[in-house]
């Protein structure tokens, strides 16, 4: 689905406040030392670019409360971006994804400030670390920072700690759970924690909140955000076994190299025969898996049916998000917006 000129619009309008933000704080980085340049340039690169869903989940929760167009709401919504960026970069490093968005990821592009010295890799993923951490920290400052009234940005308090702590949870049910019996109940679970709520349903409740919307209204934004948050999940997975390394900008084989608790695999595994089963214990996780294994493994997949399982689950999930939109009580110019937003969150192809 082509792009609106008013997401267009809001889209440049938080690339701007992104830009000026990292500026000023780069800068005050590198006022502390020189040395600190390779931080710097990967602190530039994470908010680089984007889709900028989440910033524009918050500030269509902001406008269906009934409230204007407002910069001092986009520099808010735009700290959600901040904690995207953290996310990925943490997420890469725990993964051990070589690339994002067709460049060096993080961990790896900073290996080049250890060149010539012992153990460049360990170097590159503490810098890695910490840079994540720096994102997360500016987001919570933005966000204190944008210009909204102090009592606006204490209604959206208690929500920005649950957002940053299941957040955190879904990244650990991931970890603990990589590498173990698949299955679809709790990877759905990894998937909702990890992604789906603070991709959807946090940023649109935190931009509700600030505008005063009534329990009715964020009660519906979960109806909405969650089933609509697994289906872009649901949808990335896909795109990570099945899509063109060229368009989503990561190797086909991360997921089974790291044998992720993906929704995908575990379907995979349930319709999967003994015989198969055997095959795909020696396949994920395997760390030098080539281009013969993935493609075993995505006719293992396409044969049990898992992947048109996978499509159900996505399809099911955005009528559930487009029929508590149908029923909300929202402006008309909020209802299109949102509207418009469940295909760019769901409907990306390969």
């Amino acid at each position: 689905m082509s792009e609106t000129e008013e997401q267009f619009l809001l889209r440049t309008r938080v690339n701007a406040a992104l830009q000026e933000f990292a500026q000023q704080e780069t800068d005050r980085l590198l006022a502390i030392d020189a040395d600190l340049m390779p931080v710097a340039e990967q602190l530039a690169v994470a908010v680089a670019s984007g889709k900028r869903l989440r910033a524009a989940f918050c500030y269509w929760g902001w406008r269906a409360a009934g409230q204007p167009d407002s910069d001092a709401l986009v520099r808010a919504a735009t700290a959600m971006e901040l904690v995207h960026a953290a996310a990925v970069i943490h997420d890469d490093l725990i993964d051990e994804s070589p690339m994002r968005h067709g460049m060096p990821s993080s961990h790896v592009a900073l290996r080049a400030a250890f060149t010539g010295r012992a153990r460049p890799h360990a170097g590159g993923r503490a810098l890695a670390l910490l840079t994540g951490d720096l994102l997360m920290s500016w987001a919570a400052q933005l966000f204190l920072n944008c210009g909204l009234p102090a009592a606006y940005l204490s209604r959206a308090r208690e929500l920005w700690a649950v957002m940053t702590r299941e957040l955190i949870a879904g990244e650990c049910l991931e970890v603990l759970r990589t590498g173990s019996r698949p299955d679809t109940s709790r990877s759905l679970q990894v998937i909702r924690y990890k992604t789906a709520k603070y991709t959807v349903e946090h940023p649109l409740r935190i931009g509700g909140a600030m505008a005063g919307a009534p329990d009715k209204l964020l009660k519906a934004f979960t109806s909405y955000g969650l089933p609509l948050g697994e289906a872009f999940q649901l949808r990335d997975d896909l795109l990570g076994l099945f899509g063109d390394p060229e368009r989503t900008g990561k190797s086909n084989l991360d997921d089974v190299r790291g044998n992720r608790p993906t929704v995908l695999f575990a379907e995979t595994w349930s319709a999967a025969t003994p015989a198969e089963r055997r095959e795909l214990r020696g396949l994920l996780g395997r760390r030098g898996l080539d281009g013969e294994g993935l493609l075993r493994v995505q006719a293992i997949t396409q044969r049990t049916g898992a992947l048109d399982r996978v499509e159900e689950m996505i399809a099911h999930r955005v009528q559930a998000a487009t029929a508590v939109l149908a029923s909300a009580d929202v402006p008309a110019e909020a209802a299109e917006a949102l509207s418009r937003m469940v295909a760019s969150a769901a409907s990306r192809r390969y």
